[in-house]
């Protein structure tokens, strides 16, 4: 008896696709040529689609045509399938079921496709109604079917293209696109393919010029003189790059991914061959040699669009204004006289900008000019770093009234700053995955560059008046220019960055001939530019001692000024959610308190214990309070309350407590906060271990953020607590309807306080997915101050709703009290610190030990 052999399994056409798509895949992965992947999985969809039109036995007079990405020859793995079913008519009920039988077929074999049936007329109309449509019918290509339809179709649309018109809606739709975006291709998550210097800003290039004949691949535009050689090179290296970028994030998300997602970046990174460091994460590595590529693209097609416009538009050159015998303006541009002026005169290239800076009515650089910049970067060598005329003109650059910020934002752009500064091209495209700071490393100080000049302008004087007051009384401006230009420079080298920055700080001035007050101002800002803030935002200011000390490391007004003024630009130039105004309050409180000891103001405890009680009782008076009424209060707080407020909270707190001394309920009072943000809120009731963890659980539950919390024991044990907080981002609070929820807050807060219940479990608040990609590695640090009587807690960790007050409940299970708060949140990050009672931590190792484990695990996310 005879077995029959097996029947080979027949393949469907999915199967078929989907086997064909996974070893193009897989091939990829081995040998990452985006390009023949592109071409290959367009030929296996072509394959597919003509075999199932024939399958489908459709109409010979209708053609199959691919258009968009696809009718380009190229897919990305999860790219959409853009078809157009083109009929010589209308189409009567039973094609119109034909049409969508195939159609669903194609869905069938796992196609996303896009498809739109349409005449030639109909095409012709929709065409010209709609940009989007004209840009994918022009790329249009015939997989199958009639090709006389086909060419009549070709022969309209080219007939029907208006070049000029085509160019000007494309511009338009571009400057949109990147206004959604922002306008810069240093996004966190860029989409690779929408944002400034992304793909599509390729693609812009090539429709512009297929459209108007001038080629449609670099090639061409090389041959037809609107790419040099070596643009050629670096746009077609550029779109590999972020092909291959687009490619592996389809793969990676096994779906359709465009946005480099914090979740995929390390994932990204590691495809790329890219390992973490000492200094820097594999995503931070991955995400620079992309900036670098988008900055490139954004600089490229800023001058192949200029070229295009005066091809299409030669009668619009405009009257030339001469400026010097190297540079004319043209339609408010700024123009090389001579195109090989660079190569001539490589001292022109700093020119360049300085006279963009000194020219009135120049808005930008005209295409000549960025391609000779462009062209030039092998010019700028050492030699050229060193000669004295660069270096002069430089120098002349950062010290100019107007135009600084806008003309280091060009030498960026045009990669100019970062060849003759070594060390800033380092850090450009560098981003910091910190929680705390939104831009590059380049941007970030270009920002801080701007928030300094603006103190200077009169316009910007509303602002930020103290520091407008400030800068208008700085005798050199330029100095915080130089100084913001490299307070960040060493970033991402390892090591102390402001150490590092401070040696680079003091080359520069010395090479650039900076008198020596002046460069040691510099290097010293450098040194110290994150002084300040830890000092306001870490340390008790009410304490003399802690002014003091800062008083004698700042030692001048002039230096004070300085610290302060680059203080308030750097915080405001990391992330628009970082700075607050009570951020503002503690730096000018610090400020205004080191001014008056640098001016002899005594730093004597006693002397402004005094002084401050004074102050405080003529308040009252004016409030109208008996002159011996508040004795009773005051008689059982502690000199640290004196110290730790300033007479206006001190009469506040006393003109609602002072005839409650002994009362036995909890006492809330709420005010809009003199800072101008948020509520200040002061608690008076019985002391008890769990008090602070249950006013921070009241204040999460409610959407508030505790900026600031100074906890007493008054001596016969009542706890008289203040807090300044403000609304956390999460809705519950609306800003500016504070004053609506005073009341609110006075009554719940004081019956929760006089509850007796369990302090119940915190929540796990949800993270962001940056938060969840990036988390900060928790960080606890418990010693004793150096008096002994206090122990000093410091924490770090990833930011989640629930976090503070997970803090206090542990402290709380270990009657731990807290006798003073400093929360200090950074985007994402937080960075407190707790001055907590020492008389049981001093005695019990064991506490120590335990408190920081359940600390630690209390921070994790």
């Amino acid at each position: 008896m005879h077995t029959a052999a097996a029947a080979t399994p027949v393949l469907s056409p999915r199967d078929i696709l989907k086997a064909e798509r996974a070893h193009l895949f897989a091939q990829f992965e081995q040998h990452a040529n985006v390009n023949q992947l592109g071409a290959r999985l367009a030929r296996a969809v072509d394959n597919a689609l003509v075999q199932l039109w024939q399958d489908e036995g459709m109409p010979d007079d209708c053609a199959l045509i691919a258009v968009g990405g696809y009718g380009r020859g190229e897919l990305f793995p999860y790219s959409d399938v853009d078809i157009l079913l083109l009929l010589p008519q209308a189409a009567d009920k039973a094609l119109e079921a034909r049409l969508e039988a195939f159609i669903g077929r194609c869905w069938d074999m796992g196609l996303d496709i896009g498809s739109s049936v349409r005449t030639v007329d109909e095409c012709i109309s929709e065409a010209e109604q709609d940009v989007t449509v004209r840009t994918s019918l022009l790329e249009a290509r015939l997989l199958t079917g009639d090709e006389g339809l086909y060419r009549t179709f070709e022969t309209h649309y080219q007939g029907h293209l208006d070049a000029a018109d085509f160019y000007q809606s494309k511009m338009l739709e571009m400057r949109q696109r990147h206004a959604k975006y922002q306008d810069t291709p240093y996004s966190l998550e860029p989409n690779c393919k929408e944002s400034p210097g992304g793909l599509r800003d390729l693609q812009v290039i090539l429709w512009m010029t297929r459209a108007a004949g001038f080629g449609s691949s670099w090639n061409e535009l090389l041959a037809n003189q609107l790419l040099t050689r070596r643009e050629a090179k670096e746009l077609a290296a550029n779109e590999r790059l972020l092909k291959t970028i687009r490619a592996r994030l389809h793969l990676l998300a096994g779906r359709r991914q465009d946005v480099l997602v914090f979740d995929l970046q390390t994932q990204l990174g590691e495809a790329f061959g890219y390992r973490p460091n000492a200094a820097k994460r594999t995503s931070e590595q991955l995400m620079r040699r992309y900036y670098w590529a988008a900055k490139a693209v954004t600089q490229l097609n800023t001058v192949v669009l200029q070229n295009i416009e005066a091809r299409l538009f030669p009668t619009e050159l405009g009257i030339t204004r001469t400026i010097n015998a190297h540079f004319v303006e043209r339609q408010g541009m700024l123009e090389i006289a001579d195109p090989d002026l660079y190569q001539r005169e490589p001292a022109a290239i700093l020119e360049t900008f300085l006279v963009y800076e000194q020219t009135r009515g120049v808005k930008g650089l005209a295409a000549n000019t960025l391609r000779a910049l462009y062209n030039a970067r092998t010019l700028m060598d050492a030699k050229w770093r060193s000669a004295p005329a660069n270096r002069a003109t430089f120098l002349s650059i950062l010290q100019q009234p107007q135009g600084i910020t806008h003309a280091l934002r060009l030498m960026n752009q045009t990669s100019v700053l970062g060849r003759y500064l070594v060390n800033f091209r380092r850090i450009v495209g560098q981003m910091q995955h910190d929680l705390f700071h939104v831009y590059t490393v380049d941007q970030h100080i270009l920002m801080v560059v701007r928030n300094v000049r603006r103190f200077a302008i009169v316009e910007h004087a509303h602002e930020f008046p103290f520091c407008s007051q400030l800068m208008a009384n700085f005798d050199k401006p330029w100095v915080l220019t130089v100084a913001a230009l490299f307070h960040d420079i060493a970033k991402g080298r390892g090591g102390d960055h402001s150490v590092l920055g401070m040696t680079d700080a003091r080359r520069f001035c010395k090479q650039h001939d900076i008198a020596s007050e002046d460069a040691d101002l510099i290097v010293w800002l450098v040194e110290h530019h994150l002084t300040m803030s830890q000092v306001a935002q870490k340390q008790d200011l009410g304490d003399p001692e802690v002014i003091r000390h800062f008083a004698d490391l700042v030692g001048s007004e002039r230096y004070l000024s300085a610290l302060y003024l680059l203080t308030v630009a750097d915080i405001r130039g990391t992330s628009p959610k970082v700075w607050n105004a009570w951020k503002a309050k503690l730096l000018e409180d610090l400020y205004r308190m080191t001014l008056r000891v640098l001016g002899g103001a005594t730093t004597d405890p006693h002397a402004v214990l005094e002084s401050r009680k004074e102050e405080a009782r003529a308040l009252l008076r004016l409030a109208a309070l008996d002159s011996h009424a508040h004795e009773a209060l005051w008689a059982q707080l502690d000199v640290g309350v004196f110290l730790r407020h300033d007479a206006r909270d001190i009469a506040w707190f006393t003109r609602h407590f002072y005839n409650r001394v002994d009362t036995t309920i909890p006492i809330v009072r709420a005010r809009i906060s003199p800072v101008g943000e948020g509520l200040q809120v002061a608690v008076y009731s019985p002391d008890r271990p769990d008090l602070f963890a249950r006013i921070c659980g009241y204040f999460e539950r409610k959407g508030l953020n505790i900026l600031d919390a100074k906890i007493h024991t008054t001596k016969h044990g009542y706890a008289l607590d203040t807090f300044q907080v403000a609304d956390s981002g999460t809705g519950l609070v609306e800003p500016g309807h504070y004053r609506d929820i005073i009341t609110l807050v006075e009554h719940e807060l004081a019956e929760l306080i006089a509850w007796e219940t369990a302090l119940p479990e915190p929540p796990r608040g949800r993270i962001s997915r940056q938060s969840r990609s990036f988390p900060i590695k928790p960080r606890v640090d418990l010693r004793p101050d150096e008096r002994g009587q206090y122990y000093l807690l410091s924490l770090s960790a990833t930011d989640r709703t629930g976090l503070l007050y997970a803090i206090a409940r542990v402290l709380a299970h270990h009657r731990v009290s807290v006798h003073t708060a400093r929360i200090n949140t950074l985007g994402e990050r937080v960075e407190d610190v707790f001055l907590l009672d020492g008389s049981r931590l001093t005695q019990d190792n064991k506490l120590q030990l335990a408190l920081e484990s359940e600390l630690l695990e209390a921070l994790a996310v």
